[in-house]
């Protein structure tokens, strides 16, 4: 009889897959500013004040500017750079095609988000480290007699610059029409930058006052393969008398000024059920720049 790998084992394979980017020391010598006209730079900095920078660019040459003028200012890795030219950011490097990881949104920074049409969110950067999430599916759109709602604050805490995140947070979810409450409590840690990382969370699933007897493991990887792309994985284990393995891989597409296309596929294992690929398609627009 040909013997199949349980799918307990797959996620544990998964989980010991390689961390991107750990090892390598980070020491950002270039610096992406932001001033508040919203005119970019990416250059060395020559010489600071406590009232103003120089900034030696390779487009621009040499640039003074004040400290009152600068709206942000990053460092930034080399790896980061095509012919000098910085590459756009993650515009959702705070999550995977769906579950969240450590990092959290700029403050300030705020998106929609949209999968398969009817799940929309908009996601807002409260501060440098805590964010909050609002959406809805419109189910009432087709006569249904509930509509899911849901709130998602998020607490991200930094224990190693680009290396090493906390995120911890909550899915509160309601039916409106029936009264009835749900959600997820989650804790999150994520290892890598923005850019390169591998996650490993732990989410407790409640509905009403009862809670699930057994968390819900995810893994997730990020991998930046280009200027405007990324791969993702997003991986569960719904642990229980019969385990289920949820595999998933995909992209994400950075088109125009912000805007992000993730798709993938979803691969449920040991259901019971014959082997079905459940397709992802979701878009993210930017509601403001910086």
């Amino acid at each position: 009889m040909k013997k199949t790998m349980h799918p307990g084992m797959i996620f544990i394979l998964l989980v010991l897959y390689p961390i991107v980017g750990w090892a390598q020391e980070n020491h950002p010598e270039l610096y992406r500013i932001i001033t508040h006209d919203r005119n970019e730079f990416v250059g060395t900095i020559l010489e600071e004040t406590e009232t103003e920078i120089v900034l030696r660019t390779a487009q621009y040459g040499d640039i003074r500017m004040a400290r009152s003028d600068i709206f942000r200012m990053t460092a930034i890795r080399q790896e980061t750079l095509i012919e000098g030219v910085h590459w756009p950011d993650n515009p959702q490097s705070s999550r995977y095609f769906w579950a969240p990881n450590g990092y959290g949104l700029k403050e300030g920074e705020v998106y929609y988000q949209n999968i398969w049409v009817l799940y929309n969110q908009i996601s807002v950067g409260v501060t440098e480290n805590v964010s909050f999430s609002a959406g809805m599916l419109p189910l009432f759109l087709f006569s249904a007699g509930v509509t899911p709602v849901w709130l998602v604050p998020k607490v991200s805490i930094p224990l190693s610059s680009d290396r090493v995140q906390l995120g911890a947070g909550a899915f509160l979810g309601a039916l409106l029409g029936e009264n009835e409450v749900f959600g997820i409590v989650f804790a999150t840690t994520t290892i890598g930058s923005r850019d390169r990382n591998t996650n490993i969370g732990l989410g407790w699933g409640f509905a009403g006052s009862e809670w699930a007897r057994h968390p819900i493991i995810n893994v997730g990887f990020m991998a930046r393969t280009g200027p405007r792309g990324y791969f993702l994985s997003e991986n569960y284990l719904f642990p229980g008398k019969d385990t289920v393995v949820m595999l998933s891989a995909g992209g994400r597409r950075i088109v125009g000024n912000g805007l992000g296309l993730d798709f993938g596929l979803f691969l449920p294992l040991n259901t019971g059920d014959d082997f079905i690929a459940i397709p992802f398609l979701g878009i993210t627009v930017p509601l403001n720049k910086g």
